[in-house]
């Protein structure tokens, strides 16, 4: 398997922007959705990252490293210290590292990474059943 980094690319910036936009209009929302849609897209958004990053790497793969540093991120805001609270009251600071741990994000980050697989195995179904259909194409990327 090999990702086009161009489609991963437009794929973070797409979710980059879900991303504000479920926090910027969150009153608008059904409250489920403004508590933690962002919090699945960052996550999602960290799964494109690394599967730009590591394009021959598997969905399986990807997923865990992207899961992982979603999770460590999280369990980072049980450690307060002067400098790195000061960081996180920033807005760049807030979107990438959070203020305050919560259980509810790990499974919003679980969904989210598990968005990303569900998808990748949608859009890479078409071009696995065509190079078993015809062994000499070969597969598309995406």
């Amino acid at each position: 398997m090999k990702r086009n980094r161009i489609w991963y690319a437009v794929l973070g910036l797409l979710t980059i922007g879900l991303g504000l936009a479920s926090r910027q209009f969150a009153p608008l929302l059904p409250a489920w959705i403004g508590a933690y849609a962002g919090d699945a897209l960052w996550a999602l958004l960290v799964f494109w990252l690394v599967g730009f990053g590591w394009p021959r790497w598997g969905s399986s793969q990807v997923a865990a490293v992207a899961l992982g540093f979603a999770f460590c991120i999280e369990c980072s805001q049980l450690y307060h210290v002067s400098w790195l609270d000061a960081l996180r009251h920033t807005r760049p600071g807030r979107l990438v590292l959070g203020q305050g741990f919560l259980w509810s994000d790990l499974l919003c980050y679980t969904l989210g990474v598990l968005i990303g697989v569900g998808l990748e195995q949608i859009w890479l179904r078409p071009a696995r059943l065509s190079s078993l259909r015809n062994p000499r194409t070969k597969p598309e990327t995406f």
